[in-house]
């Protein structure tokens, strides 16, 4: 650790988890070492822009609700992945998005400069993850806080055999209100509608959320951008590595059965999701790694 870094990593504990407190002058960070999971990010002097929820429960092998919990090997219900995934997991009544989300990760680096934070954690046990999982892997994450937020997910087959997954930084976006917002980016995309019989469609023109929405896009550019009209910013997503992306906000009924979620935050909150899903699952030969890719930054609209 630099010298000086102290004032601006702090180990703290909340509800019996670690975490790590970034204060730096450029902006503030705080990431669970359980799931490796960013739960804030606000540059300086601005609104936050990753959300957490006020019901959100520190609990040990929990996953939280809210932040950027890591999805991987596989996104989603497991049946819902390709089958070269499923082979590879193994399991059939597997949970939701993977076993790396609610496991303790350990602290690999910190470094601090004038322009940000820069921590990076490992999985590790990536090698005895599951009793069906019979691959050598290592996993990495980058996060670096300043300005703006970059977030690297990197993965790396250490095995003699090929092996595949899905992945994505399930991202909990900060907004004004639901009704004030605008996704550019992803209008003429094929996408999969989750919640009409995982049909495809294809978007007419900009997104706005005006119902219960989950969805994975397909062929997905490097750049999308969240337009928040109630607090006058542009929240620009780029991704170089990403060919997927999911848009998921939970409207009115079902936050009412989700835990660790108020009745009305579906007014606050917009997920947009950095992903390889379905066809878009990464199969990696030995000795071959791949990074998934995540930059976030503000621009004013005023």
């Amino acid at each position: 650790m630099d010298k000086g870094s102290t004032e601006a990593i702090l180990l703290v504990d909340i509800g019996g988890l670690p975490c790590i407190k970034v204060v730096h002058p450029q902006g503030n960070a705080l990431i669970a070492l359980q799931g490796a999971q960013l739960l804030e990010y606000t540059p300086a002097g601005q609104q936050p822009v990753i959300w957490l929820s006020e019901k959100v429960a520190f609990d040990r092998g929990k996953a939280l609700r809210g932040g950027v919990p890591i999805c991987w090997p596989w996104f989603g219900a497991i049946e819902k992945n390709p089958s070269l995934v499923r082979a590879c997991v193994g399991e059939n009544n597997a949970p939701a998005h993977g076993w790396v989300r609610d496991r303790p990760w350990l602290v690999d680096k910190v470094l601090v400069t004038e322009e940000c934070a820069e921590l990076v954690l490992n999985y590790p046990f990536a090698q005895k993850m599951h009793p069906s999982w019979s691959h050598s892997v290592d996993l990495q994450v980058r996060f670096r806080v300043g300005q703006r937020l970059d977030i690297e997910l990197k993965v790396v087959n250490n095995g003699s055999e090929k092996f595949s997954f899905s992945q994505a930084l399930h991202t909990y976006f900060s907004v004004s209100h639901i009704d004030q917002i605008e996704i550019e980016g992803l209008a003429d995309l094929e996408y999969t509608d989750a919640l009409q019989a995982w049909d495809r469609f294809v978007q007419p023109g900009s997104v706005r959320i005006s119902e219960e929405t989950d969805r994975i896009y397909h062929q997905t550019p490097e750049c999308i951008e969240i337009v928040d009209a109630g607090w006058q910013r542009r929240i620009r997503l780029e991704s170089r590595r990403s060919k997927t992306c999911i848009v998921w906000n939970p409207w009115v009924a079902k936050a009412r059965r989700l835990s660790q979620f108020a009745e009305d935050a579906w007014q606050r909150m917009l997920c947009i999701e950095t992903a390889n899903v379905l066809e878009d699952a990464v199969t990696l030969l030995p000795g071959e790694s791949c990074s998934l890719d995540l930059c976030v930054s503000l621009q004013s609209l005023a």
